[in-house]
C-alpha cells in the first residue's frame, strides 16, 4: 500500500491487508528461509531476488515495523535493531572510518556520549561538542568532519536545534547528519523532511510504549540504509527480532492517542513545578515557544527542573510513590531519574562539568496516570525535601 498520501494517524491504526487478512500482522517467529531451487538461491545470494534468508538480517515480521516507520518518517527506508544503542552505533559506525572526526550537539544522551567518549577513541575517531543553537559555532566546527550528530531536543536539558539551517550547514560541508529523535517521535518532527540524512529511535521508548520492549530504528534513504546493510548489519548481529517487532507495531497502533495524553499531562506537571518556589528552572520545550509548529509540532512526556540549593534531591526522589526510581521512559508509567546518579556512573562523565548537566537536575517522564494524583505526589516530595 501507497502510505504517501495518507494521514500518520492513519498509518499508525491501518494494517493494510496480511496472511489469511488477519487485521494483526503474523509473527514470523524463524531463523531462516529455505529456497525452493538451486537457482532460486543462487538469485537471491547474487541480490537478483529479494527475499528472506535469515532473520539476523531480514524477517517479514521486522519489515512490518521498519516500513511503517519510515512511512510515518517520510523515508525511503528503515532498518530495525535489538536496541536504541544498536540503531545509533549501526548509523555511526556505517558512516565514519577511522582517524575521522564527528561533531556532535553537546548534552548527549548519556549512552550515546559514551559510545563517542570510550569506543570510538579506540580507531582514532574524536568527537567535538558544540551548542547545537549557536548556528555560527556548529558553522565553524563542520569543516573537516565526517558526521554531525544531533539531538533535538537534546537529553536532560531539552535544548533543540534548528534542523533546516544545520541541514544547510553540513551539505555546504558535504558532512553526513544523524539525528536521534526519540523524544519528538515522528509525529512531533519529522527531521528528514528539514534535511537530515539519517533518524534514529530508541524504540524502546514511545514508539513500543508498554516498556516491554528493547528496540531500535533507523530510517533514511535507500543509499544511506544500503551504508548500513552493507557495513553493520550482516557483522554486528544487532537485528530486531520478530516477536519484538510484533510488540513494536503493536505499540505504534496507539502512539498517536499515547502521546497526546503524556504532552497533556507533562505540560500540567511542568507549569506546576514552574510555579514552585522550590525549583529553580524548568526545561520543557513548550515553556518557551519552541513547539511553534515549523518543525516541532509537539511535546512529549519527558522534560527536567533543578531542584533549589539547600533541598535534598535524595529525600525528593525517595518520598516519590507514583513517580518511580528508574532509568528510560516512554512507557504509561511515570518515571524518575536524578542526574547526579547517571553523572557518578562508571565509565562515564564523572562531572557536572564534563557532561553540563547540574547534578540538581531531575529528569521526570510523566505517564499516564491521574493528574491530580501527580501533583498530590510531586507536593508531598517537595515537602519531604526541605
Amino acid at each position: 500500500m501507497d502510505n504517501g498520501d495518507l494521514d500518520p494517524g492513519t498509518i499508525l491504526a491501518h494494517d493494510g491487508r496480511h496472511p489469511y487478512d488477519a487485521v494483526v500482522p503474523p509473527i514470523v517467529q524463524t531463523s531462516l528461509f529455505t529456497f525452493a531451487s538451486y537457482q532460486e538461491a543462487l538469485r537471491t545470494f547474487a541480490g537478483e531476488e529479494k527475499r528472506s534468508i535469515y532473520s539476523r538480517v531480514g524477517n517479514p515480521t521486522v519489515a512490518e515495523f521498519e516500513c511503517r516507520v519510515a512511512a510515518l518518517e517520510g523515508a525511503e527506508t528503515a532498518r530495525g535493531f535489538a536496541s536504541g544503542m544498536a540503531a545509533i552505533s549501526g548509523a555511526v559506525l556505517a558512516n565514519v572510518s577511522a582517524g575521522e572526526r564527528i561533531v556532535a550537539v553537546r548534552h548527549l544522551y548519556p549512552d550515546t556520549y559514551r559510545l563517542f567518549e570510550t569506543l570510538l577513541p579506540r580507531f582514532g575517531i574524536r568527537t567535538d561538542y558544540v551548542d547545537g543553537g549557536d548556528l555560527a559555532a556548529v558553522a565553524a566546527a563542520l569543516p573537516g568532519a565526517r558526521l554531525l550528530y544531533l539531538e533535538s531536543p537534546t537529553s536532560w536539558v531539552f535544548e533543540t536545534q534548528d534542523l533546516a539551517a544545520i541541514g544547510a550547514l553540513a551539505r555546504r560541508h558535504d558532512v553526513l547528519t544523524i539525528i536521534d529523535n526519540s523524544w519528538a517521535t515522528p509525529l512531533l518532527q519529522q527531521p528528514l523532511r528539514h534535511g537530515i540524512d539519517l533518524v534514529v529511535h530508541t524504540a524502546s521508548k514511545y514508539l513500543s510504549g508498554h516498556s516491554d520492549t528493547v528496540a531500535g530504528v533507523v530510517a533514511g534513504s535507500t543509499e544511506r540504509i544500503a551504508r548500513l546493510d552493507a557495513g553493520v548489519i550482516p557483522y554486528l548481529g544487532a537485528k530486531l527480532s520478530p516477536f519484538d517487532a510484533w510488540l513494536l507495531v503493536r505499540g505504534l497502533r496507539t502512539l498517536e492517542v499515547r502521546l497526546r495524553a503524556h504532552e497533556q499531562r507533562a505540560l500540567v506537571v511542568a507549569r506546576w513545578l514552574a510555579g514552585r518556589p522550590e525549583v529553580i528552572r524548568v526545561r520543557h520545550p513548550a515553556l518557551d515557544g519552541r513547539v511553534d509548529g515549523r518543525q516541532l509540532l509537539g511535546s512529549s512526556g519527558l522534560f527536567s527542573f533543578e531542584l533549589r540549593d539547600g533541598l535534598s534531591v535524595e529525600r525528593f526522589v525517595d518520598a516519590l510513590r507514583l513517580f518511580r526510581l528508574g532509568v528510560s521512559w516512554g512507557g504509561h508509567e511515570s518515571l524518575v531519574f536524578p542526574a547526579e546518579i547517571t553523572l557518578r556512573q562508571a565509565g562515564g562523565p564523572n562531572s557536572a562539568r564534563a557532561f553540563g548537566v547540574s547534578p540538581r537536575t531531575i529528569r521526570l517522564h510523566v505517564g499516564l496516570e491521574t493528574v491530580a494524583d501527580l501533583l498530590a505526589d510531586l507536593q508531598r516530595a517537595m515537602a519531604a525535601s526541605a
